[in-house]
């Protein structure tokens, strides 16, 4: 009897649902759902670094994606699915009161931004993060040591406590911070109240400070330490957490209802979607699965044994079980991947979309013709242009740091900056050293894995951009100089949530099984080109160079 699995991946704008074959790893349905709110740009100021999203954005548009799976589907396809589990982007924690109600969800709060999800790219709570680094480092022990030793602005704790400063309503109201990995499960199994909630490893480990070796979590000296709003915040968390191979509970009959499923289906626990992809991508010892997008994860794994007491220096933590169970993962990742091509577009074409919007000839339909046209021609065109300049020849040199810097040595207050500028430097000269920029990004996070002890020898690479642009791969092959795996699936996040799904429901007896079964076959390689790389070796040192100029006059 033919069984599925499903697999819901939660990305920075849309939801992705992926319905997959458990015997053969065959994609039978999928679909795709923006958050309307998040759409329109509600309860975001970019200038601000401020970026949150409504719970309702994820719940009514996980409806929507099923409505729109089962009419792909393969009819009665809903009555034979033997799990379901999640991804989401992280870390994207909320405040929920003491009946594990999200604070958006009840009125008093439902247009206040601090009651929102704050998206892993909020980077409002910089001065938080260096709050915790700073206690942590005079902390014994350092609890820090498994999380690169850097606390993140991007990560639960500084976003939580911020949130806390800056709103008197939401920290009386609050009784914890729920990630949106964890939140989507809970709802779906009718666990949020406290009493019920349980985490995943992922998230407690890699960004809320979780730990075995300290008995779960930090102690709540160490928290009041840092300000005395949070005390008694880490105690109402669990201390036990969970890999993404156990389940949670079941579907209850509200959300079975809801998504068109038999209600009491297994609900896996979740990760973060960096970390499922690379359980898509096959992931393995010495290969470095890069989830290439607006930002970029990357992950790879190791044994205890080979990591033995090394603790990586400025990634984003090490995790027993956080991608594969038994084994340690580690994770690092760039702020700013697509986003920085998408700021470049942005740049270039607004005086075009100004003037296109304010013109009194152009009737609507004809101006919304000419935006599409702009907006989807402007990185193609700049891309073929930049693709024929030489390597070594554009004269211009960037620095990827427009959303700052994650990793390694994560600081959100760098900035990016360009250097070389010239009358003839053009569009294409700018954004191919952009291309660069992203790429020099990237090698600085190989560079400091293998400083480290940690094995990389290819790349697998998995995301939209992995799969759009010839230019973009090439170069990063010739930066990195070693081979680049793109993967056939569109949807690796949501495969590799649904090859958990596989497990939990019983289709597949462990996570290898269910990885050999449905995992993406490769569907691209790009190999370095040896006079390329040789090039850039040392523009490489002419992006560290320009790095370590505007780290010390970031002030």
């Amino acid at each position: 009897m033919v069984s599925y699995a499903l697999g819901l991946d939660y990305g920075s704008d849309s939801v992705r649902a992926l319905l997959v074959n458990t015997a053969t790893g065959e994609e039978v349905a999928s679909s795709v759902v923006n958050y309307p709110r998040w759409a329109k740009g509600l309860y975001c100021e970019p200038a601000a670094d401020q970026f949150r999203q409504h719970p309702l954005d994820y719940l009514e548009s996980l409806e929507q994606a099923l409505a729109s799976l089962w009419q792909e589907a393969p009819e009665g396809a809903a009555q034979s699915v033997v799990g379901i589990s999640f991804d989401t982007t992280g870390s994207t924690p909320v405040a929920v009161d003491s009946d594990g109600v999200a604070l958006a969800l009840k009125p008093e709060f439902a247009e206040n931004p601090n009651a929102m999800f704050v998206l892993w790219k909020d980077h409002t709570a910089v001065k938080e993060a260096a709050e915790f680094t700073a206690a942590a480092n005079r902390s014994e022990p350092n609890y820090l040591k498994y999380e690169g030793g850097i606390y993140s602005s991007e990560w639960y704790w500084s976003k939580a406590l911020h949130v806390m400063r800056a709103d008197s309503a939401v920290k009386e109201a609050v009784h914890m911070w729920v990630e949106h990995c964890d939140w989507m499960t809970a709802v779906l199994t009718g666990t949020t109240h406290p009493d019920a909630f349980r985490m995943s490893r992922c998230a407690a480990g890699h960004k809320v400070m979780w730990h075995e070796s300290w008995g779960g979590f930090p102690a709540n000296e160490f928290f009041a330490g840092v300000d005395p709003i949070l005390d008694g915040l880490v105690e109402c968390l669990p201390t036990e957490t969970f890999t993404a191979d156990q389940k949670v509970g079941e579907l209850t009959d509200e959300w079975a209802q809801k998504l068109g499923l038999p209600a009491g289906i297994p609900v896996g626990f979740s990760a973060f979607d960096c970390h499922m992809g690379a359980v898509a991508a096959n992931v393995q010892p010495g290969v470095l699965t890069k989830v290439m997008g607006t930002s970029t994860c990357d992950i790879t794994i190791a044994s205890a044994d080979a990591i033995g007491d090394t603790c990586v220096r400025g990634i984003c933590g090490q995790v027993d079980g956080s991608v594969i169970p038994g084994m340690i993962g580690l994770e690092a990742g760039q702020s700013a991947f697509g986003d920085l091509y998408a700021w470049f577009k942005k740049l270039i074409n607004g005086p075009a979309v100004a003037i296109i919007e304010q013109s009194d000839v152009l009737d609507d339909a004809s101006k919304q013709k000419l935006l599409a046209e702009l907006d989807d021609k402007a990185l193609i065109e700049l891309s073929a242009a930049a693709q024929a300049i030489p390597a070594g020849k554009s004269g211009v040199t960037a620095l990827d740091w427009v959303n700052g810097r994650r990793t390694p040595d994560a600081d959100q207050t760098v900035a990016g900056a360009i250097s070389g500028l010239k009358m003839g430097s053009g569009a294409a000269e700018v954004f191919r050293a952009l291309v660069e920029a992203t790429a020099f990004g990237a090698r600085a996070i190989i560079e400091r894995f293998r400083e480290e002890g940690v094995a990389v020898e290819s790349v697998v690479a998995i995301g939209g951009i992995s799969k759009k642009s010839d230019f973009v791969m090439q170069t990063c092959a010739d930066v990195w100089n070693c081979p680049i795996d793109v993967l056939d699936s569109d949807q690796s996040c949501a495969l590799g949530a649904a090859i958990f799904a596989a497990t939990v429901g019983g289709a597949h007896t462990d996570v290898a099984s269910a990885q050999k079964a449905m995992g993406s076959q490769v569907c691209k390689t790009y190999q370095p080109n040896s006079d390329a790389a040789l090039v850039y070796d040392k523009l490489y040192r002419q992006y560290e160079t320009l790095g370590q100029f505007a780290e010390g006059d970031k002030s």
